[in-house]
């Protein structure tokens, strides 16, 4: 048995020099885990600890969450197979239902801008903002060479330092370092290059140099998609196509109009994005954080989707996110289920991986709007939620679909429900 330090201190000298079975150790000796937790967290499953160690600082384990497969998605002509990593229930069910739901008439259409990333330059104590603003872009070929001498491969691909704008705010002078970074999300390079230009910002407007860093507001790298969805394949039972349209255009302009709605309208977007973003290897906090902030760029919040019908009545949408993800660097190549999820995936560049996660944020909203305008958000979710209920209540085996179905169908997805339930089983099976 593991003798235990009464110590409650957080302060652990020298932490990160040790291996993770040393840094368990000393998390066990402060916390009392059960000894069955020893096994777990030396268990990294499909992450070799090595390599789980060289990603962030003190790791102890690692953290699994499944990877699902959707289904039936057509996007720009081609069929894709697309990995999605998530906890929660019916997320990528609703992404396989309505990409079927519009096969017939072509999938998603899909375009992108320019895999082009912001790097700020705080200046501040400027005495002339105006007049230095000028003299800065006027030196917009010297920031060129300091800005791409920081990054020769980047160079050699094609990117590199494509333009440059100077923002008065209050009293300070901002200058933006427009940076084509080709097939990396970036961060690193427009960082450097902000690094690196800084002093001679600063020279040349007479100030100080303060921030350096990148936006995650990405506005010059967009991703787009649209689709149609035909009345005929969006009716459901008791509810024609039209009814069913307008439902969901009624849904849409609630959220349009309302940023309360917006927010879980736009969330749900983001279910489909940072489950793919996350599958990736990608940075899921920087897509998020820029597509709500996009969300709001006409001064206030509103859906980040637009919902419409054509000519003939069918059902429009599109959607347009910011989208700064990459396919060298960082845990995109360091990760090996981020790699085949790559390989899954098919795609070939950082514009092909960025028009197909459009595709699914679009195609998820599209499920939420419908399920929302039609039986309800919680009866596909509850559902596909009964499953996790019946495992957590101890099913096991065909257990649990047995007892998932009976949930659903009492129409209780709940822990005591199943509880009974699977006591009840067991007795009449004789294993009670």
């Amino acid at each position: 048995m593991t003798t235990r330090s009464t110590t409650t201190s957080s302060r652990i000298p020298g932490f990160y020099r040790l291996g993770l079975a040393e840094r368990f150790e000393q998390v066990n000796q402060r916390v009392a885990l059960p000894e069955a937790a020893r096994q777990h967290f030396a268990d990294t499953g499909n992450l070799d600890a090595q390599i789980a160690d060289s990603m962030v600082e003190n790791v102890i384990g690692t953290f699994n969450l499944p990877l699902g497969i959707a289904t039936n998605m057509v996007i720009d002509d081609e069929e894709r197979l697309i990995p999605m990593v998530t906890e929660e229930s019916s997320v990528i069910a609703a992404v396989c239902n309505a990409a079927r739901q519009c096969r017939s008439a072509g999938g998603f259409v899909t375009s992108y801008s320019a895999p082009v990333m912001i790097a700020q330059v705080q200046l501040t104590q400027v005495s002339n903002p105006a007049f230095a603003r000028l003299k800065i872009l006027e030196s917009i070929e010297q920031i060129r060479q300091i800005c791409n001498a920081t990054d020769p491969v980047l160079l050699k691909h094609g990117g590199g330092l494509q333009d440059v704008e100077v923002r008065q705010i209050d009293d300070m002078l901002v200058v933006h370092l427009l940076v084509d970074v080709r097939d990396a999300m970036g961060a690193n390079a427009v960082n450097s290059m902000a690094e690196a230009v800084a002093p001679s910002l600063a020279e040349w407007s007479g100030g100080k140099a303060g921030l350096r860093i990148l936006s995650n507001l990405a506005d010059r790298r967009v991703a787009r998609a649209r689709a149609i969805w035909r009345l005929e394949d969006i009716a459901v039972d008791g509810l024609s196509g039209e009814q069913v349209r307008d439902g969901m255009l009624s849904a849409y302009r609630f959220a349009a109009l309302d940023p309360y709605r917006a927010a879980t309208h736009n969330k749900g977007i983001m279910n489909g994005v940072s489950a793919i973003v996350l599958a990736t290897g990608n940075d899921t906090r920087a897509v998020e954080a820029g597509a709500h902030a996009y969300a709001a760029r006409h001064g206030s919040y509103s859906s980040l989707s637009h919902w419409e019908c054509d000519a003939d009545g069918n059902l429009c949408g599109s959607l347009e996110l910011p989208m700064p993800v990459g396919l060298i660097g960082g845990a995109t190549r360091l990760h090996p289920t981020a790699r085949y999820s790559l390989d899954i995936l098919g795609v070939s560049s950082a514009e092909q991986l960025a028009r197909t996660i459009a595709a699914v944020g679009l195609a998820q909203n599209f499920a939420a709007m419908k399920a929302l305008a039609t039986t309800g958000i919680q009866k596909g979710h509850m559902a596909l939620h009964a499953k996790n209920i019946a495992v957590m209540a101890g099913a096991e085996g065909e257990e649990i679909d047995a007892i998932a179905s009976a949930l659903v169908k009492a129409g209780k997805v709940r822990m005591d429900v199943a509880e009974q339930l699977l006591g009840e089983l067991r007795t009449s099976s004789g294993q009670g």
